[in-house]
């Protein structure tokens, strides 16, 4: 898989964040920046920024990638013109959007070219900040000193390592408004976690964030508790994804109004159910000009492996049919294998710049065309249609046809090979 379902969900809120366009920019970037400049095209470049801010003919100040991408290219325009004073001051402006640098340091860092004061409500906040941080570890230590007699400086050390560790999974308790828990050991536990996931057969693309949101759940924190075997309940809640998405797959393929789109979107990121062979898919589906790949999977040894999909209860022609005394594949299987034989044919031909510019081996490249159900055919035994299809196979090289039915079957059975309970 190429994400867990939480890992899409984090990239996706990350993707969406709102880049800060408030007053506090815009004055710093009008009486600051603009004041500070003196080549006109600097000037020019910080009013595009300014115009940005208010081109949505409202009170409400524009922000989004497209304030960025501006700020960085005022910051090199005056670069460009030797104006690096203005440099640093766009470079703050860029990271206070980002969110890197806070509203009162900010707002601090220029009081002094508004008025030459600092906020003193700013002092006052850090101030309180501090004398409550101190508070808290003169509780803490006492505490902890009460509960271990005779702990150390060594130890009492390591007792504040550890929460401060443990702080990036501050909890805020649904029956408690307004007081928040730091819990006990998770930092330890999610160091754990993250190494069975990376050392186990668990395909996750960010071990740490996946072990932080294992954390994070009471459910899991639950089922970890109760079990000691860790790897096997992680293994056993993946297996369940797995089966939970073949059950969506199968309503997918079972469909007769779904198009070859719909299977698409169903198969793409579960590239465990075509096998074991394959780590991954290709993020590039336009390899060769002219010709758009379906899904394009990574073998364990690099090299690429084509998926071709046709309909699966929506096909329109025979599967197969009957020849003397055997049933063969259908016209529009041939007509398939012969789209994705032209693929790799494609492939051999372009081996050297794809290898160059994407890093993908296509010199051993294959091909699987996925097509039909048996249920189109219900005159006909299932067996008999396998065998057909494998009997076909046998007699070409580097191209295998399967019915949606039996790829669904194989990564089935294999699930349940699998099941670690």
């Amino acid at each position: 898989m190429r994400t867990s379902a939480a890992l899409s969900d984090l990239a996706d809120t990350m993707r969406r964040m709102t880049v800060r366009s408030d007053a506090t920019l815009e004055w710093q970037l009008r009486d600051v920046v603009v004041e500070t400049a003196v080549d006109e095209t600097v000037k020019a470049a910080v009013d595009a920024v300014l115009k940005h801010m208010h081109g949505a003919g409202s009170s409400k100040r524009r922000g989004g990638r497209e304030l960025v991408r501006l700020l960085e290219e005022a910051r090199g325009t005056a670069a460009g013109a030797g104006e690096w004073q203005v440099v640093r001051l766009v470079q703050d402006a860029i990271e206070y959007a980002q969110g890197r640098i806070l509203l009162y340091d900010f707002d601090d860092r220029y009081r002094l070219f508004r008025d030459g004061q600092r906020r003193e409500l700013h002092t006052g906040f850090v101030g309180s900040t501090l004398k409550n941080v101190h508070r808290w570890l003169v509780d803490s230590a006492r505490e902890f000193l009460a509960e271990h007699p005779g702990a150390g400086t060594e130890e009492l050390l390591e007792h504040f390592r550890a929460q401060g560790e443990d702080a990036q999974f501050l909890q805020a308790p649904a029956d408690r408004p307004g007081r928040y828990v730091i819990p006990r050991g998770h930092a330890e536990m999610m160091l754990w976690l993250e190494r069975i996931i990376r050392s186990g057969r668990i395909d996750i693309a960010d071990p740490a964030a996946e072990a932080r949101r294992i954390i994070a759940s009471p459910e899991a924190l639950a089922l970890l508790a109760a079990e000691d075997q860790g790897r096997l309940l992680l293994q056993a809640a993946e297996l369940r994804r797995r089966a939970a998405r073949l059950r969506e797959l199968r309503t997918v393929v079972e469909d007769p109004r779904a198009a070859e789109a719909d299977l698409q979107r169903a198969l793409e990121g579960q590239h465990w159910i075509f096998g074991g062979r394959f780590v991954g898919e290709a993020a590039q589906r336009r390899l060769v000009p002219g010709d758009e790949v379906d899904i394009p999977l990574i073998r364990g040894d690099g090299a690429l492996h084509v998926v071709e999909l046709k309909r699966a209860m929506g096909f329109r022609t025979p599967l197969v049919k009957r020849y003397r005394n055997a049933w063969v594949p259908g016209g529009a299987v041939n007509d398939a294998l012969a789209q994705a034989i032209n693929y790799l044919t494609g492939l051999d031909e372009n081996r050297e710049r794809i290898r160059a510019d994407l890093g993908i081996e296509t010199r051993r490249a294959g091909a699987l065309v996925l097509v039909g159900h048996p249920a189109l055919h219900p005159d006909v035994p299932e067996e008999e249609i396998n065998e057909a299809l494998r009997t076909f196979n046998s007699h070409i090289t580097r191209v295998e046809v399967l019915t949606y039915k039996e790829l669904l079957d194989n990564a089935e059975r294999s699930l349940a090979g699998e099941n670690p309970v």
